[in-house]
């Protein structure tokens, strides 16, 4: 059995960054965040309802963590796929077992559907003669 979870949906807000140590000192970028995945239907006429939908926390690792939280904002409607993993923990006040479902995410992709512009910087070797040239001093 599978746990890979695709799906589309819309960022709660923009992503928190924050550096976790992992092994021997090193540490690792993770964006955090929380998705709504929603699941609209057409209604016959010409527009779609949501059908409902569920909320996920969803984490993202290393270097496109780092990318994910300084582009991405509050609605902008992704593309995630990962694996799901159940969380548990004793709640502090009562006691209680509580658990929870979080998407591990492999990638997270900007859904193009909602986007006006795309800007794209070059590759460090194919910056021209004339941008070295201007950002000398």
């Amino acid at each position: 059995m599978s746990n890979k979870f695709t799906g589309r949906g819309n960022l709660a807000a923009a992503p928190t960054l924050r550096h976790v140590e992992v092994a021997d000192g090193e540490k690792r970028a993770v964006a955090s965040m929380r998705i709504y995945f929603d699941r609209p239907v057409p209604n016959g006429e010409g527009e779609f309802e949501d059908k409902g939908g569920f909320w996920l926390d969803v984490s993202l690792w290393g270097p496109r963590a780092e990318t994910t939280a300084r582009l991405l904002d509050k609605g902008a409607r992704v593309a995630v796929s990962g694996s799901l993993v159940q969380r548990t923990w004793e709640d502090k006040e009562s006691g209680e077992p509580r658990s929870r479902l979080e998407l591990i995410a492999d990638q997270v992709d900007l859904d193009l559907g909602r986007v006006d512009s795309v800007s794209w910087r070059g590759r460090q070797s194919e910056v021209t003669d004339d941008e070295h040239a201007a950002a000398a001093p």
